[in-house]
């Protein structure tokens, strides 16, 4: 099961953002042709006024609408901004509207933009620095997506030959007033055609470059008549403006290549981090306490659950949140995020990593940021330095889940550990991995807090959700007792040592069922390790559930067999369920686990040896024992199951962590001596020189080495592969041969060496 996108969250539901800088500070164009639109155009408007970046003027054509109650519509919320600029024309068509727009807009950039359709909050910021940072590019484009009438991502890669014969492109973009200029404008014909099309082959004629970013911030609406749709429907008209098509293709250069992001490594990894001075903010009036959350992706995970949970409750209680990602992702979890804020920039999808200093640096200034939170970022550790020598005031702390000994020797902890006195304070989610912070990589005990993670124990609660769902899902019958082991599928969670433990309890429980809820890169590995097993009846995998509250509901136990932990989420969730806990003693597990609410059991194998397939039997034995013992315990079982609830309630809640982290920000914000302390900080690097910034680029010079080992790697795991592959097949064909007893041995290896070739032949052209 897996996160489903909700298309009805469209952008412009409703109008959040009311402040008008001076249209003399407009950066960008807006051009909205209007003709008869009003039915749409209220959510096209509050779309385009919510936008993040709000230095743009927006110039309304009203191409000869004959709808009065349209007219009215337009000039009334036309009034509501004074960036809105109306201009009337007799009806032309959407070219000429276009041409209109281009030659009232005193930007350089131009955004055309219908008014039917809708952009998200930050589509004019994200185009405009992709183009600030190409400036070699003619327009920028973004991913989209259609709504209403159908539904769908659109994410075609750039393709200019394929242009010639296809409309790949959507007409949204962000492009230069002067190529506009260059190539003639939108041109007008006698009616309407593919108009957008067009234009884009025209831009190519020029042999004018775009740039591509890779997230879906247009948003298309599909209408059964729409004009797109008429054209198609008529014969003449189709063929007419398949004409025009073709005409254009013909001088449009299929060569032209985009910039397209993301990049797998930095482009200018020597050049150095900048420092963009800027003295416009988005929102002067907000008073509001403002944290920045550089985090790595939006995902399902303990990490990032912790960082929703934390956003959530820092925004109820009076702080505004903004969100910058580092590592590339699809973000299946971004519409989470959105439900709380706007504020969400993927850095990856429109920046080079050689270009994330100087976004965060025109970030922080334009919002007015009082706090950076960092979690889980690596790239984020190393621009750490760099930021604090140019913010003096700016508070930054981080949070370390774990300790992580099979990644760089500690993983993100050791990394903290390296700015001991840059951050103001780190934050850790246990006793355990506050110690090894302290003892490991020598932090002050004074700059490192333990803050529980918490869970919602009002959500997490067995009376608000009704038993029967695994039971259903999985067909299994309602007396049987289930197992659940919640966590990704990877090497650190131990999912065959899982199955082990179950193999030892069935001889015990011949009716137990395991239930795994969870995806990763062994998912499918554990699926045939089942199987060869003959354990299909015993152990279930589910996926990623939607919601684990249902899957809590239905269980009896819950396991966590883990080699690296912090403290994990789903031993808090299950807790607050009223499910106990069997757990590895990893990380801060005995933090909240523990005999009164299940079991912690000591660690019989080292944390880095990931790859382990073979384990220690009697680590078996203990978690068998103490799995059948609360199982089977009824007496037992009530007072554990009664203990978990209470554990959550009595200081482990949601709420309880929400409070402290809102405390803690306040004082490092509000205490002087904290202030005094960055200052301190800030004026020793600036008599480092350049050794901040120069941190910052030997982390660039670490990923792209990073990339090209893992390029050799994946080359020998390929070549590997494919040298198994052949002998395999060569020995099956040279049994076969033999056993004919009708062919030379000369005869013998020609066939097989045209056997080998014929292989490496196909194994390249698939890959």
């Amino acid at each position: 099961m897996q996160y489903r996108f909700d298309y009805k969250k469209h952008p412009g539901r409703e109008r959040t953002r009311f402040y008008a800088p001076d249209p003399k500070d407009a950066l960008v164009t807006v051009i909205t042709p209007f003709y008869n639109a009003g039915k749409y155009f209220e959510q096209t408007f509050n779309s385009v006024m919510n936008q993040t970046f709000p230095w743009f003027e927006w110039i309304i054509v009203n191409d000869g609408t004959t709808n009065q109650d349209d007219v009215r519509l337009l000039h009334e919320l036309a009034s509501r901004d004074r960036r809105i600029t109306v201009v009337t024309q007799p009806n032309q068509g959407l070219a000429s509207a276009r041409n209109t727009g281009v030659a009232h807009a005193s930007c350089d950039l131009i955004v055309p933009l219908d008014a039917d359709d809708v952009i998200a909050p930050q589509y004019l910021e994200c185009t405009y620095w992709a183009l600030q940072k190409n400036p070699e590019a003619a327009w920028c484009f973004t991913d989209s997506y259609g709504f209403q009438a159908q539904e769908y991502s659109w994410k075609p890669a750039f393709d200019a030959e394929r242009m010639k014969t296809e409309n790949i492109l959507t007409y949204a973009s962000m492009i230069r007033k002067k190529d506009i200029l260059e190539v003639g404008g939108y041109r007008v014909e006698k009616q309407s055609y593919y108009e957008d099309w067009r234009f884009w082959l025209n831009m190519l004629s020029h042999h004018k470059r775009p740039v591509r970013v890779y997230t879906n911030l247009f948003w298309y609406r599909r209408l059964e008549n729409s004009m797109l749709s008429d054209i198609n429907r008529n014969p003449e008209k189709a063929a007419f403006a398949k004409g025009i098509i073709a005409e254009a293709a013909k001088s449009a250069d299929g060569s032209v290549k985009a910039v397209e992001y993301p990049f797998s490594t930095s482009r200018k990894p020597f050049a150095g981090p900048q420092f963009l001075p800027w003295d416009r903010r988005t929102n002067p009036d907000n008073t509001r306490k403002k944290v920045l959350w550089l985090i790595p992706w939006m995902v399902l995970g303990g990490a990032d659950k912790f960082n929703l949970d934390a956003i959530s409750g820092l925004q109820e209680n009076g702080f505004d949140n903004h969100i910058l990602t580092t590592n590339f992702s699809d973000n299946p979890w971004r519409q989470k995020f959105e439900d709380i804020t706007d504020e969400i920039f993927c850095l990856p999808d429109f920046l080079d990593p050689a270009d994330y200093p100087e976004f965060i640096s025109y970030y922080i200034q334009s919002r007015g940021i009082d706090v950076l939170m960092l979690s889980n970022s690596y790239s984020g550790y190393y621009m750490i330095p760099w930021i604090r020598e140019h913010f003096p005031d700016l508070a930054i702390v981080d949070y370390v889940h774990s300790v992580d000994k099979s990644w760089r020797e500690g993983g993100y902890a050791r990394t903290s550990g390296a700015l001991h006195n840059i951050v103001d304070k780190t934050y850790v989610c246990n006793s355990q991995t506050r110690n090894d912070m302290i003892e490991m990589f020598h932090r002050d005990p004074d700059s490192v807090e333990c803050l529980y993670i918490g869970v919602d124990q009002h959500y997490f609660d067995p009376g608000q959700e009704a038993p029967g769902y695994l039971h259903t899902l999985l067909n299994l019958a309602p007396e049987r007792k289930i197992v659940l082991f919640p966590c990704r599928i990877d090497g650190g969670k131990r999912p065959f040592f899982m199955l082990d433990i179950a193999q030892g309890v069935q001889k015990v429980i011949p009716d137990i069922a395991f239930v795994v809820a969870g995806d990763g890169e062994l998912l499918e590995p554990l699926k045939k390790e089942i199987a060869a097993r003959a354990m299909e009846n015993t152990v279930y995998c589910i996926g990623q559930a939607d919601d684990m509250r249902k899957c809590y509901r239905d269980s009896h136990l819950t396991l966590i067999c883990s080699l690296i932990e912090g403290l994990t989420l789903t031993a808090y969730e299950s807790l607050s369920m009223g499910v106990p806990v069997v757990s590895s003693r990893a990380g801060g597990q005995g933090d909240l686990i523990g005999s009164d609410v299940g079991a912690l059991l000591p660690l019989r194998q080292e944390a880095w040896d990931l790859e382990r397939r073979v384990y220690d039997p009697e680590e078996i034995r203990d978690y068998v024992r103490a799995v059948c013992r609360i199982l089977t315990d009824e007496e037992l079982y009530r007072q554990l199951s009664e203990n978990c609830r209470k554990k959550i309630e009595n200081g482990f809640s949601l709420s309880t962590m929400v409070e402290k982290l809102t405390d803690e920000l306040v004082l490092l914000t509000t205490d002087a001596r904290f202030g005094q302390n960055r200052r301190r900080v800030c004026a020793g690097l600036a008599t480092a020189g350049r050794l901040a910034a120069e941190y910052y680029v030997v982390y660039l010079q670490w990923q792209s080495a990073y990339s090209e080992c893992l390029e050799v790697w994946n080359a020998r795991c390929w070549f590997k592969q494919l040298w198994e592959d052949s002998q395999a097949e060569l020995q099956n064909a040279r049994e076969a041969l033999i056993q004919e007893d009708s062919i030379s041995g000369r005869d013998l290896l020609r066939l097989l060496a045209a056997k080998i070739r014929r292989k490496i032949r196909s194994l390249f052209r698939r890959s």
